[in-house]
């Protein structure tokens, strides 16, 4: 690893301590929600639809109630009548409405996807469920499928809905007499300055089409929950979530419930990476359990996980870009189509925002559609959106580059968008480390090497990401040892007990090791958004930050009572020392904060810090990647040989978990470039449901992730956080391709660059 080194300000944030809950996890005591027992616990198993597209003209699930050890059976009639008019969620990472929830949890009038959930069994015993399954009796009508974005765009393409109107996101919405049943769900489009004129006055122009696949966030936990529905109507929810506060919200909806009423327990989480924030089985347990009396556990099988849960859209881009010969980029032309799946609410606007992020390009134009198939509905899955855009705008500022006689990033710096830039959405820059990146890369050891070798070629990329706030809530308790409990309501998925530990200890003044982290549930802290959009330890980071300076304020003020002194005469330093006025006697007034709370018992009690924040300072992202590959032109397999990803961190809090945050992000992007992919047939059922055929990359594809951490801290943060998570899979997707072409001298346009996919490519050239 290459960090760049500079002097910290700081005492704890900026180094790597051992991570909180890490025993508990090496040695098997943590519990994952597979883990849960409860007495009396039933187990519960989902029918699938295995149409991509059938009416559901009747289920009859009698014969599975006859079965022994079959105790419930519930399917979309068990779902309260929901109200008339729609409600819309937040889901902290995109938006739904109880309308598309309620119909992605149980299939009503249509199967919209195969795999689409039907019905659900309760069973003694989880193989008795499984049996249950077959005997339940589903009458459909087949009908066709629509599989492709492109296909589902055009006239006359069979309708995924009959009800379903393009909505204008930032425009006026058609008349009336002028809907047509669609399946373009949405419609969004940007404009800034004069795209067509630019175009006129560019000296070369390019234009290309890029298709991505549908890829899996891949987290190896499958999803889960357990319901108990007591007799007083209070449900209590054990389940791996993002979000446990959103999960609540979806349940109170759906189940038509007061949120007092709710109550979820998150678990530990074997990764989530945006697909962990909706809900799937947790309301059919619940129903489960209300009707039969009794707890109920569900847990989903890697093929469920695969065909019944949100992976990433599949998209079709085309981008066009004009440039001066002495490489001015002066127009862009971006317009992106979509997949959602089954139900409207795919990452487009996202999409949208971030393709041109990392560049100032003072004519451009960026249209997006949202448009529903019959796939799985899509969820987010780090920097959603991002990725596909990003590829394809990176691949032709790289082809741009060849023909100008210019080098990638001397291309790429003269464009670089900078702080005060003005998005294509209409956005101003605030701070960003965008061309301290382009700058890291340039002079980087990894980009000024040779590279040698046959069929070997070298790429990069940029990627952008804006990033997100939301609310975030933290309580702390003094406790008369000097220690703190610190509860929080951030789900841990990428060892954010410590970051946000780090912060609180570091405002506080006192030992990392005197406090003890802990994610709380709805009913024991404040509401908190979902950990995801590199949220967290920027707001939450913020949240334990103010919930110290409260204990701090409410420290000067107990010790000005004590020592019967002014207010304003103490204050409490970052050391941790909480110092008055000299006594009578001339002698310095002060106290540690391990010996002010051992005094707090008897000087009028203990002390409670918190916070509820909504932090607006975010922190754009920033990252630039370098890749060196070769290509067997014999079986078209890639081999990674170097990987050097750079990213503006703003403040590494721990940077060791900064770098494995990278690390990840760049193994997540090679799999979408690679390996990974969605095959459907031509029924629409998906012929890879397995992580055997499912390709993701292991230790063995991959070498050793350099990362060169960038600080430029973020001047909205106390302590210059900006997200890190999310922006490392954007660059790869583009690096991986521009290495591709420089290697073999052709260009991957549709990913991923499967070794049948490259092969072939290679024989039509040969032919």
């Amino acid at each position: 690893m290459v960090t760049t080194e500079r002097a910290s300000p700081y005492r704890i944030i900026g180094t790597r301590p051992v991570r909180p809950d890490g025993v508990d996890k090496v040695t098997g005591r943590a519990r994952y929600g597979a883990d849960i027992q409860l007495p009396g616990m039933l187990y519960g198993r989902v029918k699938r639809s295995p149409h991509a597209h059938a009416r559901i003209l009747g289920i009859d699930a009698s014969k599975a109630l006859q079965l022994e050890g079959v105790l419930g059976v519930v399917t979309h009639a068990d779902l309260p009548q929901l109200p008339a008019e729609e409600q819309a969620v937040d889901l902290g990472e995109g938006a739904s409405s109880t309308r598309w929830i309620a119909r992605t949890v149980f299939a009503d009038d249509k199967a919209l996807y195969a795999g689409h959930a039907l019905a659900a069994v309760a069973a003694t015993d989880p193989h008795i469920a499984e049996d249950a399954l077959e005997l339940i009796d589903v009458q459909y009508e087949v009908l066709d499928p629509v599989l492709d974005v492109r296909d589902a765009m055009l006239p006359g393409a069979p309708l995924v809905h009959e009800d379903l109107y393009t909505e204008e996101i930032n425009g006026p919405q058609p008349a009336d007499d002028e809907r047509r049943p669609t399946n373009i769900a949405k419609h969004v489009e940007f404009v800034k300055g004069d795209p067509e004129a630019g175009f006129a006055e560019a000296d070369v122009v390019i234009e290309r089409e890029f298709t991505t696949s549908m890829w899996h966030q891949g987290y190896i936990e499958a999803h889960n929950g357990t319901a108990t529905w007591n007799a007083d109507g209070e449900l209590t929810l054990w389940a791996s979530t993002q979000g446990p506060f959103v999960v609540r919200a979806q349940l109170a909806l759906l189940l038509q419930l007061p949120l007092s009423k709710v109550r979820v327990v998150p678990m530990e989480i074997g990764g989530g990476f945006g697909g962990k924030i909706p809900v799937y089985m947790e309301p059919m347990a619940a129903l489960l359990s209300r009707q039969t009396g009794r707890p109920v556990k569900m847990i989903m099988t890697r093929a469920e996980v695969l065909q019944g849960t949100g992976p990433t859209s599949g998209t079709h881009v085309t981008v066009r870009l004009g440039a001066k010969r002495d490489g001015t980029i002066v127009a862009a032309d971006v317009r992106l189509a979509f997949e959602a799946g089954g139900f409207p609410g795919s990452p487009f606007t996202a999409g949208a925002t971030c393709a041109l992020g990392p560049y100032d390009i003072p004519n451009a134009h960026v249209e997006g559609w949202d448009v529903v198939v019959n796939k799985p509905k899509v969820q987010a899955y780090r920097a959603p959106g991002a990725p596909q855009t990003e590829f394809a705008v990176e691949s032709v500022i790289d082809e741009l580059a060849e023909q100008l006689g210019m080098d990638p990033m001397d291309l790429r710096l003269r464009n670089a968008a900078r702080e005060g830039t003005r998005r294509a959405d209409g956005a101003i820059l605030g701070s960003i480390g965008n061309v301290e990146v382009m700058e890291a890369i340039r002079s980087s050891e990894h980009y000024r090497s040779e590279l040698q070798g046959e069929h070997r070629g070298r790429g990069v990329a940029m990627g952008y990401w804006v990033n997100a706030g939301l609310e975030s809530s933290a309580y702390a308790s003094v406790n008369p040892d000097g220690t703190v409990s610190l509860t929080f309501g951030s789900v841990d998925i990428g060892g954010t007990r410590a970051s946000l530990a780090m912060q609180f200890a570091e405002t506080l003044g006192i030992p990392l090791e005197d406090v003890y982290p802990l994610v709380g549930d709805t009913s024991t802290v404040g509401y908190t958004a979902v950990t995801g959009g590199s949220r967290t330890s920027f707001a939450s980071g913020w949240a334990v930050h103010d919930a110290a300076m409260d204990i701090r304020k409410q420290l000067e003020e107990r010790a000005a009572n004590i020592w019967e002194v002014d207010r304003a005469q103490v204050s409490y330093g970052g050391d941790g020392v909480v110092r008055g006025p000299v006594d009578s006697e001339g002698s310095e007034r002060a106290l540690s904060f391990k010996e002010f709370a051992a005094l707090l018992p008897g000087s009028g009690g203990m002390i409670q810090g918190r916070a509820q924040v909504v932090p607006t300072g975010v922190g754009p992202a920033s990252a630039g990647h370098i890749v060196d590959i070769e290509v067997d032109p014999g079986t078209g397999k890639v081999q990674i040989l170097r990987y050097t990803a750079v990213q503006d961190v703003g403040t590494a809090i721990h940077p060791s978990y900064v770098e494995g945050q990278i690390q990840g992000g760049v193994a997540q992007g090679v799999g979408m470039a690679l390996t990974e992919e969605y095959r459907f047939g031509a029924d629409g059922r998906m012929e890879n449901t397995s992580l055997l055929d499912y390709r993701m990359p292991t230790a063995l594809d991959l070498p050793m992730i350099d990362t060169i951490l960038v600080e430029v801290p973020n001047p909205g943060h106390p302590y210059g956080v900006r997200g890190v998570g999310e922006v490392p899979i954007v660059p790869p997707l583009g690096a991986i391709a521009n290495a591709i072409a420089d290697a073999i001298g052709f260009r991957v346009r549709d990913l991923p660059a499967t070794p049948r996919t490259l092969v072939e490519q290679l024989h039509s050239i040969d032919a």
